[in-house]
């Protein structure tokens, strides 16, 4: 029993090493969001959501019990399985045009979500390989083929939203290690130009290329074809200083308590919600970069720096998109947007960086 106890309690010189500052400022956000989530469709989803949480904080603490060094010796494993799972997702049923769950019962697990995760690792353990040498060409290639498996798989179901994350994790981490901005900016003139061949080749999938249209040629106003961004402005816009005493024009926004849960924040609170939500944003972020910074091995350095990544475009893209200055994508907002797989893998790759913190001070071999 004395030994069980031992096996499942931390250590009080780990605790000591927690950063309880990201974890706070993750749990303060998710509640942020759960409010927002129950005024825009009621107790039901905000209930999940905090459910949801319950189930990542157990996950957390486990992951602390562990030691992040000892993840790289099976990340082969759950990168493959991974793998293995966003191809038998392309054989499932598809909702909204799109074959991304695996549904169980009413609810559904997303692989997608996970791929972001164990595609970050792979890349950090063929990094920490080649001692992080991404400019020698062969282990540039090695490296890149490992990121691009998952995201092309990810775009057969399709999904646009977290093949964009996947690819700015990568470019993250790439530009961290030192890869030659020549390299960097030639790759995203090659996606640029890769965007217009599918779009003129009707490749895309036809939503893909209706928002992708619409955000570079048609008016936000044009109601006929920007009827949800236009909803979300007009939210966003009532909102003011302060927020509405009485709000509902977000009732009229598709999405709103997923994709578009920022003209929710928006109404409610007004810009002084939306600046809080960013301090806190800036906060975990700030507080990644850190952990990143006395960090002594490049594996520990990619958890961080993919994780700082995927918050920062994600969020970026999602506060962007419901204002019309991004294309709207789909992407969710961290902790904020309803949806229990983001979540969870949210939590995980938080208690990955803190596992990271926690053992800072030492190497990986």
């Amino acid at each position: 029993m004395n030994n069980f106890l031992k096996l499942i309690t931390l250590d009080k010189k780990d605790w000591k090493e927690v950063d309880f500052g990201i974890l706070l400022s993750a749990i303060a956000i998710l509640f942020y969001g759960a409010y927002n989530i129950y005024t825009a469709i009621g107790s039901s989803y905000a209930k999940l959501q905090i459910s949801w949480l319950v189930v990542s904080l157990v996950v957390v603490y486990i992951i602390l019990l562990m030691d992040y060094r000892q993840v790289y010796k099976i990340v082969d494993v759950l990168y493959w399985i991974v793998v293995a799972l966003l191809v038998f997702v392309l054989f499932t049923t598809k909702v909204n045009g799109a074959s991304g769950w695996f549904s169980l019962g009413s609810r559904g697990i997303q692989p997608a979500e996970f791929a972001k995760l164990t595609t970050m690792l792979m890349v950090g353990k063929q990094l920490a390989k080649v001692d992080g040498n991404i400019n020698n060409l062969r282990n540039f290639f090695q490296v890149t083929i490992y990121a691009a498996i998952p995201m092309v798989l990810i775009m057969l179901q399709p999904d646009m939203g977290i093949t964009m994350i996947t690819f700015f994790i990568i470019l993250g981490i790439y530009y961290v290690m030192g890869l030659s901005m020549k390299v960097i900016l030639s790759g995203f003139g090659c996606v640029g130009l890769a965007v217009l061949i599918v779009m003129k080749a009707n490749f895309l999938p036809a939503h893909w290329s209706e928002r992708l249209s619409n955000f570079l040629f048609s008016d936000v106003s044009d109601l006929a074809v920007n009827y949800q961004l236009s909803r979300s402005i007009i939210s966003i816009g009532s909102g003011k200083l302060t927020g509405r005493t009485t709000p509902g024009f977000y009732q009229r926004v598709p999405e709103n308590h997923t994709d578009f849960i920022f003209s929710v924040v928006s109404e409610n609170f007004g810009l002084i919600g939306g600046v809080v939500l960013l301090l806190l944003y800036f906060f975990l972020l700030y507080r990644i970069v850190k952990i990143a910074k006395k960090t002594e091995d490049i594996f520990g350095v990619v958890i961080a720096i993919g994780v700082f990544s995927s918050f920062l475009f994600s969020i970026l893209q999602n506060i962007g998109m419901t204002m019309g200055i991004m294309p709207i994508s789909g992407i969710t907002l961290p902790l904020v947007s309803y949806g229990g797989s983001s979540v969870l893998t949210t939590f995980i790759s938080l208690a990955m960086v803190l596992n990271v913190g926690m053992k800072k001070k030492t190497t990986l071999f």
